[in-house]
């Protein structure tokens, strides 16, 4: 890392929702409503993003853990607003109070734990099971 993330450090990022990030079950009587696999990934995004500008040229963060609440639908059409808060910062692993909102409340709430890795030392990993 060039930079820690420092304790309170707030990314943001608001997402236009369309039908490819609807539920796969609506229809029959069920509206068309933002899935919580895509308001998973809005999150991790958000997270990712947060600590990118602290990142050398050949690392990423890739998702460790995720614990949410899924609160309340949000129709598709409707833009969701993340935030992820950085709360703990402990090497190469930094956590996260993340929040998602449309235009009339709190969506999802959780936490979500991001590692720090090194794209070669990971592609080489990688390798080593596809053979």
């Amino acid at each position: 890392m060039k930079s820690r993330p420092r304790i309170g450090e707030v990314g943001e990022l608001a997402i236009p929702t369309d039908m490819k990030h609807v539920v796969e079950f609506h229809g029959d009587g069920m509206p068309a409503v933002v899935s919580t696999p895509n308001i998973i990934q809005f999150l991790e995004r958000t997270a990712r993003h947060t600590l990118a500008p602290h990142l050398e040229a050949d690392e990423r963060s890739v998702g460790l853990e995720i614990d949410i609440r899924h609160l309340a639908p949000t129709p598709v059409g409707q833009t969701i607003h993340c935030t992820a808060r950085v709360i703990s910062v402990d090497g190469s692993k930094g956590q996260f109070q993340i929040e998602a909102r449309d235009a009339h409340e709190v969506i999802v709430r959780g936490l979500h734990k991001r590692a720090i890795i090194r794209t070669e030392s990971f592609s080489r990993r990688l390798k080593a099971k596809t053979g």
